[in-house]
């Protein structure tokens, strides 16, 4: 399962209603003052181009490392497989398709309701028999059937060929970010719970090579970590590691900083889930007694305003990749993906901006864009040259979703709700 898959642990220390009389709708950035919020975004911009300012984040396209590649396609060609691409496009599928297991307490409430509804629509024609037999009946065909799956082999290899690429190039993106943000930050040791075909340990390595000298890959399948291993060593049993310092081990308990999940909805509320419980539960390390942070992509600690619309939407991002060239595969690909990057270190305000969480709209001398605010407000904002200056205006311009804005809410404006714009 997806969601089983890539929880990461990195060790490494509106639309507006307008009611009659008022505006709610004005750009946020008509708050303030002009001339004060130019000299803030010339701040922002640190001397570099607008088309580069330091809130662009996203990666024009991400390639793995030809080592990795080379490895994949040789542990493809030979497995003895029957119609491995048909079963790879059906593993895809599945797992983008899969849902979080139904609660205990969620359960027993449909089945009370259920019991309910058909006592008053047959009265007394049933025994209590029939009538339970007949609420589990109904259950089994609207309750979501969640299975574990369990990695041999076989499942291995196809989930291999089925997500390294895409799970490498969200995992790159992420790391990105914070490579983008904190240059000075150089990890020493990277532990990945949940690890998979090992695509964190690789897309570390190409970040952070140069100062990680130990990864831990933790998995409850040793046949997954037997296949993370092999290519680790070009897609041989034998040979000398590609990555240097990897360790492999099995049902090791550990807590989680860094999180990556499919971008669907069941996806993004696992992460909001893990969020929440570390912002607000208790846990502590031994070595760090500082609370955790959100680093990204929230530029807030409130709760998500994404799962607060009706109904609720996915805030997720996307990245382009370059699939490894098997058979069935296209040249390039859009891996779409939800993710939390958390801290114990506070990431001060001039880190607290405005998140873009859709795609741009560049129109005419005008950019629309949908912004997660530091006031855990969703807003639409358009953006102009004549209202809001030549510098916001040619840094929206540039953006793209996934990137940040020096955009500024104002306590004046209540909540909105907010419209995606794929429902019109």
């Amino acid at each position: 399962m997806a969601a089983t898959r890539r929880l990461r642990s990195l060790l490494l220390g509106r639309w507006s209603c307008q009611p009659a009389g008022i505006q709610l709708s004005r750009p946020l950035t008509d708050l303030i003052p002009r001339e004060s919020q130019e000299n803030d975004i010339l701040d922002f911009l640190e001397k570099r181009p607008h088309r580069k300012h330091p809130g662009i984040l996203n990666l024009s396209q991400v390639r793995l490392p030809q080592a990795l590649v080379t490895a994949a396609q040789r542990l493809v060609q030979e497995s003895s497989i029957p119609n491995i691409e048909k079963q790879v496009q059906t593993l895809t599928n599945y797992l983008w398709s899969r849902k979080l297991p139904i609660e205990p307490e969620e359960l027993q409430k449909k089945a009370i309701q259920l019991e309910n509804e058909l006592q008053q629509a047959t009265g007394s024609l049933q025994s209590e028999k029939q009538l339970r037999g007949a609420v589990l009946s109904t259950l089994r065909k609207t309750i979501y059937h969640w299975q574990k799956l369990s990695y041999d082999e076989r499942l291995s290899l196809l989930y291999m060929a089925a997500r390294l690429d895409g799970g490498f190039a969200a995992i790159s993106r992420a790391f990105h970010e914070i490579q983008a943000r904190v240059p000075d930050f150089k990890p020493q040791t990277l532990m990945d719970f949940g690890s998979g075909t090992g695509s964190v340990t690789w897309a570390a390595y190409n970040t952070w090579g140069h100062s990680l000298r130990e990864y831990l890959n933790v998995d409850s399948s040793a046949p997954m970590l037997a296949l993370a291993e092999r290519l680790l060593k070009g897609g041989l049993d034998s040979g000398k590691p590609h990555v240097p310092g990897v360790f492999f081990r099995q049902f090791l308990p550990v807590s989680p900083k860094v999180l990556i999940e499919n971008g669907t909805k069941t996806g993004h509320r696992l992460l909001m889930d893990a969020r929440d419980l570390v912002l607000k539960g208790p846990e502590k390390s031994p070595l760090d007694h500082r609370p955790g942070h959100v680093f990204a992509p929230c530029p807030h600690e409130l709760p998500c305003p994404k799962l607060s619309t009706s109904p609720a939407q996915a805030c997720s991002f996307s990245q382009a990749y370059s699939t490894i060239p098997f058979s069935w595969n296209h040249t390039h690909k859009e891996e779409k993906f939800s993710l939390v990057i958390l801290s114990r270190s506070f990431p001060g305000e001039n880190h607290r901006l405005a998140r873009v969480t859709q795609p741009v709209l560049k129109r005419p001398r005008h950019v629309h864009c949908h912004l997660c605010c530091p006031d855990g407000h969703l807003q639409h904002v358009v953006v102009t040259a004549r209202r809001h200056g030549r510098h916001l205006y040619r840094c929206a311009r540039a953006s793209s979703w996934g990137d940040r804005l020096p955009l500024t809410t104002s306590l004046e404006l209540p909540p909105s709700p907010v419209q995606d714009p794929s429902d019109n």
